[in-house]
């Protein structure tokens, strides 16, 4: 592991230090895509868009088959209180309940993403530390409210495990994702729960927490851990990334500063009425089978990797997301290559502390996996 900062400096540029390693820094206005790092604004949704539309899509980690009929019934039954402000009581308290914790722990936002917006915006921190590989959101939101950044970059020759003995321990807001967009990795609650600390914000984003077989290793509904903060998306399970839904689960302090920072009314009536119906017995036991197949998937898509091994395609394992990391040597022409054969895979060099040489592939059924294996047989042979 290494730490490198990054920020923007007051007069609106961005620093760095600690570079030189060959790992990518950002220097420049690298969030927008600069030439001195990764493009922290890039997103899988990017790969299928335009003339990517029409591809078969493995580089967005939404799952294929949603939102079910059902769930759809309800967002569109709650179209007849479109005239009415929203009111996020009842999904609020629905999302309380589904934890075990009170309403005051609870904040609903328009999805994942704009909570690290929140974040950014609401604490005052000095030392804001952001543990990469991972979703590269939090630390643009950091950025653009005119933090600097300091980065922990997990290493590939360590499986990319976290040790917490590696975070600054001045460090005053940590950010880390579990399982990790995007290297799969699981890491152990106890691991995460070192990082917590009096006077520390211990961000964790649990956006596909729920894609886990029993939901393992998940700190939602703790209340013991000084400074928690966990984020949850309900739209990677339930293909409701248009709709925008997910919530926070922190102290009631931190709830209310956080609260404070929103607009009025920012989730929709759509919205509230999923958050609501996702949180319910059946969903959480339809999610429960879906992860159970997610994982199926996944080994079949891993094992099927492990025969490219000779051309030196290795799987950061063991991988315990919908999603898995790979590393392919000259992975950028095996991925315009794809395109051409229908697939689209996610590029992996916009993640700090990745480089060109990985993809990200997400976790589909089995015919999907099968046909993408043949195409990526025919670039690779």
């Amino acid at each position: 592991m290494r730490t490198d900062r990054t920020g923007r400096g007051a007069d609106g540029g961005h620093g760095q230090d600690g570079a030189g390693d060959g790992v990518a820094d950002c220097v420049g206005d690298c969030v927008g895509g600069g030439d001195g790092g990764p493009d922290l604004r890039h997103h899988g949704d990017a790969e299928v868009r335009d003339d990517g539309a029409a591809l078969t899509d493995l580089a967005v980690n939404v799952r294929a088959d949603t939102p079910p009929a059902w769930l759809r019934d309800r967002i569109a039954a709650s179209l007849s209180s479109l005239a009415a402000y929203p009111d996020g009581r009842a999904a609020r308290a629905a999302v309380a309940a589904r934890h075990g914790l009170p309403v005051e722990r609870v904040l609903l936002t328009a999805g994942a993403a704009e909570a690290f917006v929140l974040l950014a915006r609401a604490l005052k921190v000095r030392r804001p530390v952001v543990v990469h590989p991972q979703f590269t959101e939090p630390e643009a939101a950091l950025r653009d409210a005119g933090h600097t950044v300091d980065r922990v970059l997990l290493r590939a020759e360590d499986g990319f495990r976290l040790d917490p003995a590696a975070v600054p321990g001045d460090a005053d807001l940590v950010v880390a994702g579990n399982p990790t967009n995007p290297t799969s990795v699981l890491h152990p609650a106890k691991s995460l729960v070192r990082l917590a600390r009096p006077g520390r914000t211990l961000v964790v984003d649990e956006a596909f927490m729920d894609a886990v077989p029993g939901e393992r290793e998940s700190l939602a509904g703790r209340t013991d851990v000084p400074g928690l903060v966990v984020l949850r998306s309900l739209t990677k399970t339930w293909g409701l990334a248009g709709l925008r839904i997910g919530y926070v689960l922190a102290a009631p302090e931190t709830v209310a500063a956080l609260e404070r920072a929103q607009p009025l009314w920012p989730v929709s009536t759509p919205a509230l009425a999923a958050a609501e119906a996702c949180v319910a017995p059946r969903a959480l036991a339809e999610a429960a089978h879906a992860a159970h197949r997610i994982a199926a998937d996944r080994d079949r898509l891993v094992a099927g990797l492990a025969a490219f091994a000779p051309y030196g395609v290795r799987v950061a394992e063991p991988a315990r997301g919908p999603f898995v990391l790979v590393r392919i040597p000259g992975a950028a022409s095996v991925r315009r290559r794809l395109r051409e054969l229908g697939y689209a895979v996610r590029r992996g060099d916009t993640f700090p502390g990745l480089g060109e040489e990985w993809v990200r592939i997400a976790v589909r059924d089995r015919a999907t996996v099968r046909g993408f294996l043949r195409a990526l047989s025919a670039v690779l042979t």
